[in-house]
């Protein structure tokens, strides 16, 4: 049997399914998990889905079917008989849920990540895979649960942003085939893609004016360095989960073949690191702790938020 298998089955043989993804959710997390929760409950298959506190999405996700279905953290089961996780590289990034994950009879892992530490029952990992809806998309087919459109939209949601619209290295022929399947959904292509990637509160603007102004080249690393300072969100009232496309803008810039934005947060520096050429930047974010992709990945600091992109440097450097 292939690890495929075995999730089916453990799924198949579950009389409630706990689904989780990372702590500050980005589309394929939520994406992820949200497509699966539809397709549980339509096929008669008790579900609960959550993500560690705090509990709020970036406002650029609110339009996703299945939001107000979630359970909150503290609702979760404390020890649940069959708990699968998304996009989740490590078990301490499930925050407050890690306990029922070490506590859960049968854990699955459904991640594209590399850097995965595999810590479920069952690791249903592609590294190939554009994205953890791709994954979970193969997951249903397997299981014979037919997609529906909201299941639709939640999977495309992970499969556009992971892939930064269709324009990164893993947009291959599969992610297209993919989303044509999606497509013919009815899905509004348009209105997802303002929403995912285009509208933003003039706040937000202004922030981004500032931060890029201030942005530094290092020309020895041939990597430029954005900063959001607490002071900054604090002042231009914006909230950090509303920051998380700004490394795409950062990464624009043709002086640079890596991209680094460090913002200050309650948990820590946040490092977001980006690749354009052949810098393994996921080797980078592992070796301070974090995880991701060769072209994409991250880590959080505990530090100042020069300290974190000096390590960031240290690490770049080899």
């Amino acid at each position: 049997m292939t690890v495929l298998d075995d999730a089916v089955a453990v799924i198949r043989g579950a009389g409630q399914l706990a689904l989780a993804c990372h702590v500050w959710p980005d589309g394929d997390a939520l994406g992820s998990m949200l497509a699966l929760h539809h397709l549980a409950l339509g096929n008669g298959v008790q579900s609960v889905a959550a993500w560690p506190t705090p509990d709020q999405v970036a406002p650029h996700y609110a339009f996703l079917p299945g939001l107000d279905t979630v359970t909150k953290a503290a609702d979760f089961p404390a020890a649940p008989e069959v708990m699968i996780t998304f996009d989740c590289g490590s078990i301490d990034r499930l925050g407050v849920l890690e306990r029922a994950a070490r506590a859960a009879g049968q854990l699955i892992v459904v991640d594209h990540h590399a850097s995965n530490t595999r810590y479920g029952t069952v690791n249903l990992i592609d590294v190939d895979a554009a994205a953890t809806s791709v994954v979970v998309r193969r997951l249903a087919a397997e299981l014979d649960w037919a997609l529906d459109r909201d299941a639709a939209m939640c999977i495309y949601t992970g499969l556009v942003t992971d892939t930064g619209r269709f324009q990164h290295a893993n947009t291959t022929p599969e992610v297209f085939e993919l989303a044509a399947e999606l497509a013919a959904f009815d899905l509004p292509i348009a209105h997802l893609t303002r929403e995912l990637f285009e509208r933003h509160t003039l706040s937000y603007l202004r922030l981004v004016g500032e931060v890029l102004s201030q942005a530094e080249l290092d020309a020895s690393l041939a990597l430029i360095t954005a900063r959001v300072t607490q002071e900054q969100l604090d002042r231009f009232h914006v909230g950090l989960d509303e920051t998380e496309g700004l490394i795409d803008l950062v990464r624009r810039a043709g002086d640079a073949g890596v991209a680094m934005v460090a913002k200050e947060s309650p948990d820590g520096v946040r490092v977001s690191l980006r690749s354009v050429d052949d810098v393994d930047v996921g080797s980078v974010a592992v070796a301070l702790g974090g995880g991701g992709h060769r072209f994409a990945s991250g880590f959080v600091y505990q530090g100042s938020i020069d300290d974190a992109v000096e390590a960031a440097k240290r690490a770049l450097k080899g």
